[in-house]
């Protein structure tokens, strides 16, 4: 009975493979049972092997343990079939070139990188100061390209519901990138209650002032430059690419973000895992009746044209915190305006799924970033 009551409870949580979390509590775990089911395909193996030496139940039980095994394998399954047409539909969405790639073996996915890791070396950055708010400093923390001589620089953009999350988060990109030559500046800016839209973008166009300024001492390409934002952030990135015509910036790249704010306020997610709602009034000063201004200013469906610069899209199907329907709504914007643009969909995958490079989503995260910087920076990389 002990046995059949372990092998339900994983099978429960294998269905969090293919539906979204519940819960946020559920949602942590999703993020575990997606992006390292090499830790449950082990555990499932023992219970079937365990299941050779008991006798009550042992049928029942092992039919459901081979339906949850079947479950954990399948985003790697997934991420395979996915990684097959990869190369050929970047080639399609931004032209030839794009191949050429210092990492790895030029694969998008291999299972056994899972446990043996891209091997990535963990480099140093410099906290620099690039602007002030009423709470003091503005810091970013910079990562230099091993690479020498200038190189293009990728201004990162965390998440944290507007409210939370720093320039530290979900570092391993940002070092990983460096060491493919990439100049990384994962930056901090004004946070909600104190801060609202638009402070944020406007951080990011100060950032930008301060790395332009200072380029020559940090080997700074300033005619290739790229936003990068996590949810949240994937928000601001959008906006501040869309409307502050930055120039030297070669495009932008939305991790998971809302990019939708008016569909997104009528569309909620589930209350037990986000008040989305709230999050948005905040944010944006009041509610949609009050401010509809603000919800259309700070969606980047709205505000691309089509002189916008390219665009990268990365999403879980099973995000549960911020839709997918986020990045299908501004998918089809790029196309009606024809915007040079690529949606990464991750059927498997929840929000956060590039929590580590290693699992099926990060591999195909990094790869499809890499392949991206390296096309729209391709000037500076000598193609």
């Amino acid at each position: 009975m002990t046995r059949l009551i372990i092998i339900c409870l994983l099978f429960l949580l294998s269905l969090l493979c293919v539906f979204p979390a519940p819960t946020i509590q559920l949602w942590y775990v999703a993020i575990m049972v997606s992006e390292f089911p090499w830790i449950f395909w082990g555990v499932m193996t023992a219970l079937l092997l365990w299941g050779r030496k008991v006798k009550r139940y042992r049928m029942a039980g092992n039919i459901i343990a081979t339906v949850a095994l079947l479950l954990f394998l399948s985003p790697v399954i997934r991420a395979y079939n996915v990684s097959a047409s990869l190369d050929k539909d970047i080639d399609k969405a931004f032209g030839a070139g794009a191949s050429k790639l210092n990492n790895r073996d030029g694969k998008p996915f291999r299972a056994k990188r899972m446990i043996s890791g891209i091997h990535t070396h963990q480099y140093s950055y410099n906290t620099l100061t690039y602007g002030s708010n009423n709470e003091g400093a503005l810091t970013l923390d910079y990562y230099r390209s091993v690479a020498k001589g200038t190189r293009p620089c990728l201004i990162v953009v965390h998440g944290g519901s507007w409210t939370g999350g720093d320039s530290r988060q979900l570092p391993e990109l940002n070092s990983y990138l460096a060491g493919m030559g990439y100049n990384v500046a994962a930056i901090n800016y004004g946070l909600v209650p104190k801060y609202r839209f638009p402070v944020a973008e406007s951080n990011v166009h100060e950032a930008l002032v301060y790395l332009r300024s200072h380029s020559s001492e940090l080997n700074i390409d300033t005619n290739n430059f790229v936003l990068l934002g996590r949810s949240a952030g994937g928000q601001i990135v959008l906006t501040a690419a869309y409307t502050l015509h930055e120039p030297g910036l070669k495009g932008v790249i939305n991790i998971y973000g809302p990019a939708d704010m008016v569909w997104g306020y009528a569309h909620p997610a589930n209350p037990l895992v986000l008040n989305s709602c709230k999050l948005m009034e905040d944010y944006l000063g009041g509610t949609y009746a009050q401010v509809a201004q603000q919800y259309v200013a700070s969606s980047g469906t709205e505000m691309l044209t089509a002189s916008s610069v390219p665009t990268l899209i990365i999403h879980g199907q099973n995000d549960p915190l911020v839709s997918y329907i986020h990045s299908t709504r501004l998918n089809n914007e790029l196309a009606k305006k024809g915007v040079p643009h690529f949606l990464l969909a991750l059927p498997w995958a929840t929000h956060g799924c590039d929590y580590t490079l290693n699992g099926p989503s990060g591999q195909l995260c990094s790869y499809v970033i890499e392949r991206f910087l390296n096309r729209v920076t391709r000037s500076a990389n000598g193609q």
